[in-house]
Order: structure tokens, then C-alpha cells, then sequence
């Protein structure tokens, strides 16, 4: 039977080491080896929990810190295989989203940041999660304070990024949260969030993108590649492609969201952050069309990235770009200061008669989800408080 008591224990998930956090209606597993969340899952009954709600990588999982250069035929080359060797479900990036430059990389910087790839110490773990991490090239302290109270179906993530130094720093902050099977299929899932305006990637998609580059659209239809409009809300439309976009969030609102509804399933897992802190989200999507290692043509993966960069381009593209639409594209530290920003992971039964979110807002101490057909389902949620405070 399901309990309300919260508990958290030393697990090993894939053989890497970690820590799984659970109040018996949610549970969480987060490891030491780049502070990965790579398991969420809920009660669906009073004996069963759902299948992990997040994506989980088809290739062997390891610790970023074990990485070396042998391991390149198997992860690709060390800027980009020491990020992929650890990567799944949802990883930090921090302080830059995209690729180091080639000055960084000759210094042993991989793609992403060194959030990702650092060992995170667990600094608690009686009644809810901490762990920490230091970037030595960065030279910025991150916390993350995980807690889940009783009875509840919400998990409150806290994190704080501390600039220990005499000059501001300009940084990215991007949760790179991925889905896929058997969470997130074509024709079972629709992905919701309140997006308005959105810009294609400049880039292309190693000449197999779905979507036409460079493009302004409204969310959540854009530019085909072939013609025509793409519904990004609905994932792997066509396989052999893959695209990135960002999406910027409605500016109107004080609470932004994303969402995933499997309806046949019956399954919704969400996040909700203040706006102000996380504007942006940059949607990526393979559909088994890269065919070097790990990937080899097989995997099928949703990125909703949300944070406070809209590309992945590392810091010198960001910031030669400077604002689009209006908004900023990366963040600052104030010297010897701190940044939060903070956000609350919730999943739950729904009425498999649900096809879309409309919205999601916080009312009081609840979690406010209304579906497309006017339905509504509130989560309760006692610290909500907390979060809003950034």
C-alpha cells in the first residue's frame, strides 16, 4: 500500500550510484555522477508505480567521471562523449547550454557545461535531497534542495548558483529535460506549455531536419523543411529527422510551465517555474536520424529544455546574439552573490479522455491543471510558497 511517509535512500540505478527520494506517491532518483535526475515516477495504484516518465538513454550508462579517451568509438569524441556517457532524463546545463569554444575545448571543457559531468556531493539526505557541486572552470558553487512532503504528488526542486568571485558572471541556465518511450510515443502524447512566439534553429539538423531553418512561427505550428506546418506539440511525426527550436513564453504570465500528457496511459507529468527566472525553452527532438555513436539510428528523444537561453550555441554566439524577441538570452551572478531559480516536477492519474493541457496555474496550495476540455484536477501543494520566492 501506498504511504505518506518521506524517505530517502542510497540506490544504484543502471549501476551508478545515486539516491532515491520518495513520499510513496512520488519517487525520484537522482545520481552523484553529474547530479542527473534519471528516474520519475508515480502511484498509479495502490500496489504499482508507473513506467520512468522520463527518457532513459539505450546505450550503457556511466559516470561522466569515468570517461576517457578510449571511450570515444562508443560515446563519440570527448567534448561531446563525456557529456553523452552520463546523459539521460533530465541533466543541468550550466554555465553555458551548447558547445565550449575551441579554446575551451583544448582545455578538457565539454558540451553543456561541468554540471553535468562533475561528481555532486550529497550534502543531506533525511527527510529530502541535497546535493552540491563545485565548476572548477567557472569557478561557481551550485545547490540543489529537493523535498517532497507527505500526501502529495509534487516534488519541490530549490537550486542556487553562488559566484564566489569580484566580477559579475554572465551564465546559461538550462534544464535539458528529455522524454521518450514509453512515456512520450507519436499518437499516445501531447506536449503543452504557453508558448507564443518561437524561432527555428539557424542550423539545420546534419541535413535531416524536419523543420525550415531560421523561421519565426506562432506555437505551436512551424515551418516544414518540406513545406507545409509541423504541430510541435505532437512528438516523432517523421522518422529519420531531428530539429531544435525555442520557444519563448508567454511574457503575460508569472507562472510558465511544460507538460507531457500520455492519454493512453492516463498519465501526466509536469514542471512550473516562475517565468522571470526560466523565459525560454528550446525544443530538440531525434528521431532516428543520427547514425554515429551512441545514437546509430535508433533512438527517439524529446528535449523541453526550459531555462534561460533559448539555443544551444554556447556563450559567444548568446551573447553576440543579445536579446531575441525582446529577451534576454543568458543570466547573471552578481560578484560574490547568488542566483535561484527554482520550479516544481508533478505527475498524476488523469482521465484518459484528456488530449491537451490548456493550463496549469498555482491557486492557493494547489497545483491547478485544466485540461483541453475545461476538466480540472488540482495537486495539492504546500510549498509553493517557497518556490515563488526567488
Amino acid at each position: 500500500m501506498a504511504t505518506s511517509s518521506v524517505n530517502c535512500r542510497k540506490t544504484r540505478w543502471k549501476g551508478r550510484p545515486g539516491y532515491c527520494l520518495s513520499n510513496g506517491r512520488v519517487q525520484l532518483t537522482a545520481l552523484t555522477g553529474g547530479g542527473t535526475m534519471a528516474d520519475l515516477r508515480c502511484r498509479c495504484g495502490a500496489d504499482e508505480w508507473s513506467p520512468n516518465l522520463l527518457w532513459e538513454a539505450p546505450w550503457p550508462s556511466m559516470d561522466p567521471g569515468k570517461f576517457q579517451a578510449r571511450h570515444s568509438r562508443q560515446y563519440g569524441t570527448p567534448f561531446v562523449g563525456k557529456f553523452l556517457a552520463g546523459f539521460t532524463g533530465n541533466t543541468l546545463c550550466l554555465d553555458y547550454f551548447g558547445a565550449p569554444s575551441e579554446d575551451e575545448i583544448r582545455q578538457g571543457l565539454c558540451l553543456h557545461g561541468e554540471a553535468s559531468v562533475t561528481r555532486w556531493k550529497v550534502v543531506c539526505a533525511s527527510g529530502g535531497l541535497t546535493m552540491e557541486t563545485r565548476l572548477p572552470a567557472a569557478g561557481l558553487h551550485f545547490r540543489r534542495e529537493m523535498t517532497v512532503m507527505g500526501r502529495e504528488s509534487v516534488i519541490y526542486v530549490r537550486e542556487t548558483v553562488r559566484n564566489p568571485k569580484a566580477a559579475d558572471h554572465f551564465l546559461h541556465w538550462v534544464q535539458h529535460v528529455t522524454f521518450g518511450p514509453p512515456f512520450l510515443q507519436s499518437g499516445d502524447s501531447m506536449i503543452g506549455l504557453p508558448a507564443v512566439r518561437g524561432k527555428t534553429w539557424p542550423h539545420g539538423y546534419e541535413g535531416k531536419s524536419l523543420l525550415a531553418n531560421d523561421c519565426e512561427f506562432e506555437w505551436p505550428l512551424a515551418s516544414s523543411e518540406s513545406g507545409g506546418r509541423v504541430n510541435l506539440s505532437q512528438p516523432f511525426l517523421q522518422s529519420g529527422t531531428g530539429f531544435v527550436a525555442a520557444v519563448l513564453f508567454d511574457i503575460n504570465r508569472t507562472w510558465a510551465y511544460v507538460t507531457v500528457l500520455n492519454y493512453r496511459l492516463g498519465l501526466l507529468l509536469g514542471f512550473c517555474f516562475p517565468r522571470t527566472v526560466y523565459p525560454w525553452t528550446t525544443l530538440w527532438e531525434e528521431n532516428r536520424a543520427r547514425q554515429d555513436a551512441p545514437w546509430k539510428g535508433n533512438t527517439q528523444t524529446r528535449g523541453i529544455e526550459f531555462g534561460t537561453t533559448p539555443f544551444p550555441v554556447g556563450r559567444q554566439a548568446a551573447f553576440a546574439m543579445g536579446d531575441l524577441f525582446g529577451t534576454p538570452t543568458f543570466a547573471r551572478v552578481p560578484a560574490r552573490g547568488a542566483m535561484q531559480a527554482n520550479y516544481v516536477i508533478f505527475m498524476t492519474q488523469v482521465s484518459r479522455d484528456w488530449r491537451e493541457i490548456s493550463d496549469v496555474q498555482p491557486e492557493d496550495a494547489a497545483i491547478v491543471i485544466v485540461a483541453g476540455n475545461g476538466d480540472r484536477v488540482s495537486l495539492p501543494a504546500r510549498g509553493l510558497g517557497k518556490i515563488g520566492r526567488v
